[in-house]
């Protein structure tokens, strides 16, 4: 075998494994990109299955214990709040409930005053694994009994 020989294996070598390498890191950047888009929408399922709950009673919400962890399930045409996990695909979503104070004076929201019990901040995550990472997204709203 002459020099120009191996000089020329060694070059298609290289290329081969460089282009093998950048097909294996392009398929890994779009699946994380479809998994994210995917957790914002189950995300987005999330917020609006507390909204119907709202929708059907406030007793839906304001019964539920602060700082536990829910999980939405769709059942018998309409959505409720499980403490047995569950998951979407590879996602798993929770919905957490806290307590919200309004301000004696102004009545906005804040960290002191009042207990509002017409009123919670709702927190919902979804989180997946992701090459051995787990990826965590979170959407925080209020949501208020428009019905009293």
């Amino acid at each position: 075998m002459t020099v120009e020989m191996l000089v020329a294996i060694s070059i298609i070598t290289v290329s081969v494994l460089a282009a093998t390498a950048v097909s294996q890191k392009s398929i890994y950047v779009a699946r994380q990109a479809f998994h994210t888009t995917q957790a914002g929408f189950v995300l987005e399922e999330g917020a609006e299955a507390v909204g119907v709950m709202r929708d059907n009673s406030w007793a839906n919400i304001s019964s539920l214990t602060a700082g536990t962890n829910y999980y939405p399930t769709f059942s018998g045409g309409t959505w409720t709040l499980s403490s047995t996990p569950n998951t979407v695909d590879i996602f798993t979503r929770t919905v957490s409930i806290a307590s919200v104070s309004r301000d004696n004076t102004t009545k906005d929201i804040s960290n002191t005053g009042t207990d509002d019990p017409g009123t919670k901040l709702v927190t919902v995550t979804v989180s997946w694994v992701e090459g051995g990472t787990t990826i965590t997204k979170t959407l925080q709203f209020y949501i208020i009994n428009i019905f009293s």
